[in-house]
């Protein structure tokens, strides 16, 4: 079992390779952490609610002899309602498009049920090299660690996966994240830039908005609403009669949830949760577009859109 602590030699060829990595596990494995880490930008939304990615996000990673474009796809996970079978499509279809998968395996969890239906399902998928990513190292130690990389060494004996590198990781404490892009860059092929120097994602402006409110919109609430959130960016218009030097962008977005139940845990007492929801995406917001931000929220209920074929494709899915 090779596990890397560094960086390949510099190859003699010095030739620039561009392409597609995506990251892959369960729900709440530290995808999106991960994106955001390499990207050195937040490109991703994160939170400790599995499930929360819904989009294919693409981060990307500039670097003078390669660029890396990282997908990061919702977990797959056994779906029980279409938008969840809808979820799954986008992951097995990005799979196959791909130069390499990282399948990424937290330190701190044992190897479940959830991992090795992801491990199986890569083991059918021939063309992409993978790399196994350990992550949450800094949850663990190097006994624990030490244990899990066997244990990742092992499930891809018996599935018959070779691993093109282990690698631990951690993105909240930048352990051995730079390492992580050289191992994944060699792996890429040969070709120019596909995306303008400066560019950190393809994702429309009006979608990664989206995301930083339904992330503030999740923290801290009950079990039972997570899923059930959607978000969309009704309008963004530059306020009329600013001074040039004093821009005011107004952006109105609808939060959706399924039953009208839900609306009083969305809003919050006096109307404070919303509030709050509202002041923490601004900052974020803010600091994505670099200049300031009127946002105005409005909670409405989709009754059931998680499960109705209209509703989600009017919300984007």
């Amino acid at each position: 079992m090779s596990v890397r602590t560094q960086s390949p030699q510099p190859s003699e060829d010095h030739l620039h390779r561009a392409g597609f990595a995506c990251f892959v596990g369960r729900p709440n494995a530290g995808k999106s952490t991960l994106t955001n880490a390499l990207v050195g930008q937040k490109v991703a939304i994160t939170s400790n609610r599995p499930q929360t990615t819904r989009h294919t996000v693409r981060g990307i990673v500039h670097r003078p002899d390669a660029q890396l474009i990282l997908v990061d796809t919702p977990g797959l996970h056994k779906p029980r309602t279409l938008l969840g079978e809808r979820l799954n499509d986008v992951v097995r279809t990005t799979w196959a498009e791909v130069d390499v998968i990282g399948f990424c395996l937290p330190a701190d969890q044992k190897i479940g049920p959830g991992d090795r239906f992801i491990a199986k399902e890569l083991a059918a998928i021939k063309k992409a090299p993978k790399v196994a990513i350990v992550t949450k190292t800094d949850l663990v130690d190097s006994k624990q660690l030490a244990e899990q990389l066997i244990a990742v060494d092992q499930l891809g004996r018996e599935l018959g996966i070779a691993w093109a590198e282990i690698i631990p990781v951690s993105a909240t404490a930048g352990k051995q994240v730079d390492l992580l892009a050289d191992l994944l860059i060699p792996l890429m092929p040969e070709g120019p830039a596909l995306y303008p120097e400066g560019d950190l994602t393809d994702e429309p402006e009006q979608v990664m908005i989206a995301e930083l409110i339904r992330e503030a919109a999740l923290e801290g609430v009950r079990d039972e609403l997570p899923h059930s959130i959607a978000v969309v960016v009704e309008e963004m218009l530059p306020r009329e009669d600013r001074p040039a030097d004093k821009p005011l962008l107004d952006i109105h977005a609808n939060l959706y949830i399924e039953r009208s139940s839900q609306k009083g845990i969305v809003i919050g007492p006096k109307g404070q949760r919303l509030k709050d929801v509202g002041i923490k995406s601004r900052k974020q917001i803010e600091a994505l577009l670099g200049t300031p931000v009127f946002l105005d929220l409005h909670v409405k209920v989709a009754k059931d859109w998680q499960r109705d074929p209209k509703q989600l494709r009017k919300l984007g899915f």
